[in-house]
């Protein structure tokens, strides 16, 4: 199947929430809840506002927090497992072993990687790679995500 390539501009928060709860819906129709997700973009850019929606969508009602200092925050919800990582603070990826990382991303579930870039050569090739922008050359900053799909 070619790649597909969709663009999304983003007007706020709840913008960015729902672009979460779509992508939900597309992990389940393409991948089954099977997927590897690159989450991408500079500090603030939204992506785990993106992740709180698509936690959402998936059934978890709980508060959604950044994994920056935990590393990985495990959510488990009916039939289906979602494993949200931060590695912006990661300095050597061999702190991901720590979290058992090759069990996790072998095994079922989603996998949300916020900046991959710092764990390029440990993770797997990404089913999904979404990219947020933010434009800040404008009075009001305005926000858009490119995601593609493998």
């Amino acid at each position: 199947m070619a790649a597909t390539r969709v663009i999304h501009h983003l007007s706020d928060a709840d913008a960015t929430e729902a672009l979460g709860a779509w992508l939900w819906r597309e992990l389940e129709c393409r991948y089954a809840h099977r997927a590897v997700v690159f989450l991408s973009g500079e500090l603030g850019a939204g992506k785990t506002t993106l992740a709180r929606g698509l936690l959402h969508a998936a059934g978890h009602d709980g508060v959604v927090k950044s994994p920056t200092y935990t590393l990985l925050e495990p959510y488990n919800m009916q039939n289906v497992e979602v494993y949200h990582f931060d590695l912006y603070r990661v300095n050597d990826p061999v702190e991901l072993e720590f979290v058992g990382i090759d069990e996790i991303v072998d095994g079922p579930g989603v996998k949300l990687f916020e900046w991959p870039e710092r764990a390029a050569d440990w993770l797997p090739a990404p089913d999904v790679q979404v990219r947020l922008e933010v434009d800040t050359t404008t009075a009001t900053p305005t926000r858009k995500a490119h995601v593609e799909f493998s």
